[in-house]
């Protein structure tokens, strides 16, 4: 027995755990990219005159093309090769990244971040589905679990990485920081990786894709726009109309496809469209508050780029708490019960956030941080858990690339209309009666540009009028998240499937139940 383990040792690829190395590098850069330009965010603002409208596209360009072309992307890999598509995802992504870091207008760093989402998207899928050429399944657990955790690590790494270079360099260097570690995934893919692929996967429809990518981004458009010009805009109102069109012909297309890129049927079952919807409710509220909180931190309490990300870590260390302690408590108590709890401490820590005043300090702010960090991980964790475990197990690989899709539209859908709640009651709160009309357009644009004006005019009332106007319409944002995660912690709670039948019909663990989709080749 030892001289058959020992030979089937020597068999396996000794680099695997270097091209290991290169995709948790890769998933580290994805994950910490999502949260460094919420911390650069005020500064580009300043430095670029961005108005919260830009800083919403800024944030939400990558998202949008993310979550439009991951299930593209992944049949892309499966049909002409998954390292082939992987080093392309990261070159694409390289190239984005290095394009930001040089262009210095407001445009072409949007662009750029559609750019980044392009790579993006096709690096995230195909990180994972590349393990099982890699690794034996008694060691690919471990493998999937340094992907995962990488992918969690960024996400309180990017505000640090991304305070400390905009103390110390300009704005550009949160997305120059992605090019070594992104050229380092692509020179470990080229010399590690070995190429799978599997040509029975479905066709990627062009036409599907296109649907995709222009329903959620005129969606986006228009409530991003809709507070400047009024939600009864008849432009706006157009672009709601089209957006519906859009995204109702793409569920009449995929519906009545033989082989659906897009598998919408998989809705159809219980457990795994309610765990979905809870999921990405979470990622609905924790998008706008990220959204929210960088800009309150730096521009109303006055702390550098690098004080900012530090005291946002609360909620990031509540977070990785909840991930790793979430397990055990659904084992005893069931993932409905531990969704539903979840979702009551976040609301509970909205409306504790929802009564921050300008008076309040850092402290105030730390608590109820905390606090939504552990209603955030007991509610997503068991969530998505869940949701895969109501799958069959040869359905698996497709139902967890929708769930991320609908995840990435929640997270772009939080951007876009809590950022757009926050604009529209800034500007209506703000006093600039006393301002020439341009220097009241950029107070009114973002409490960044409010703060630069007062400074050059030495104008403490409109500091003051831009502090409190920020603060209402973040204690609004926070109430509205608080109110929607305690509806959804009440549907969770009533219509949630019990424990054994959020399972799968083995009673298999949902990492079980993903692997022979991702195993195919």
């Amino acid at each position: 027995m030892a001289t058959v383990i020992h030979d089937e040792e020597t068999r396996r690829d000794p680099r695997r755990w270097w091209a290991l190395g290169a995709l948790v590098a890769s998933m580290l850069v994805l994950g910490f990219d999502m949260t460094i330009l919420n911390v650069a965010l005020p500064t580009m603002a300043r430095d670029l005159g961005a108005s919260i409208g830009q800083q919403q596209w800024m944030a939400d360009a990558y998202v949008v093309v993310f979550a439009s072309l991951m299930l593209p992307a992944g049949l892309l890999g499966d049909r002409f090769g998954r390292r082939r598509m992987l080093i392309a995802g990261l070159t694409v992504f390289l190239a984005g990244s290095l394009a930001g870091a040089l262009v210095s207008e407001v445009t072409p760093v949007i662009v750029a971040r559609a750019v980044m989402g392009v790579g993006g998207a096709l690096v995230m899928p195909l990180a994972l589905a590349v393990l099982p050429s890699l690794f034996e399944p008694d060691e690919r657990t471990k493998a999937v679990g340094a992907v995962s955790a990488a992918s969690a690590l960024g996400l309180p790494l990017g505000p640090i990485i991304g305070g400390w270079l905009l103390d110390h360099f300009w704005w550009g260097s949160v997305f120059l920081i992605n090019v070594p570690m992104a050229a380092i995934g692509i020179t470990a893919c080229v010399f590690l990786m070995p190429e799978t692929r599997d040509p029975a996967s479905p066709k990627v429809d062009a036409v599907s894709t296109a649907l995709t990518a222009a329903g959620l981004g005129v969606l986006i458009y228009a409530i991003i726009e809709a507070p400047d010009r009024g939600w009864g805009d008849p432009l706006v109102l157009g672009l709601f109309t089209a957006a519906a069109v859009l995204l109702a012909l793409l569920v009449v297309r995929e519906r009545s496809a033989a082989r659906p890129m897009l598998d919408l049927s998989l809705l159809g079952r219980r457990g795994f469209l309610l765990n979905t919807l809870a999921a990405t409710l979470v990622m609905f509220v924790l998008s706008g508050l990220m959204f929210v909180l960088p800009q309150y931190l730096q521009a109303v309490l006055g702390h550098d780029a690098f004080a900012t990300g530090v005291r946002m870590l609360p909620m990031m260390g509540g977070l990785l708490i909840a991930t790793r302690g979430a397990a055990p408590v659904v084992a005893r108590s069931g993932p409905r019960a531990v969704i539903s709890s979840g979702l009551v401490v976040l609301a509970f820590a909205a409306f504790l956030g929802s009564r921050t005043t300008v008076h309040d300090g850092y402290g105030f702010t730390a608590l109820w941080l905390s606090v939504a960090g552990v209603g955030f991980g007991f509610a997503v964790v068991p969530a998505m858990d869940a949701a895969l475990g109501a799958l069959p197990r040869d359905r698996a690989g497709s139902g967890s690339g929708l769930m991320m899709t609908v995840r990435q539209v929640g997270s772009a859908v939080g951007i876009a209309l809590l950022g757009s709640l926050l604009a529209s009651t800034y500007a209506d709160r703000l006093d600039t009666s006393a301002l020439p009309h341009a220097a009241a357009g950029t107070a009114a644009d973002s409490v960044v540009g409010a703060h630069v004006i007062a400074d050059r005019l030495g104008d403490r009332a409109l500091a003051a009028s831009a502090n409190a106007a920020y603060l209402h319409g973040m204690d609004l944002v926070l109430l509205v998240s608080g109110v929607a995660a305690l509806v959804t912690a009440l549907g969770a709670a009533a219509l949630l499937p019990r424990p054994e039948t959020g399972r799968s019909p083995r009673g298999e663990s949902p990492g079980m139940a993903e692997a022979p989709e991702n195993v195919r080749q």
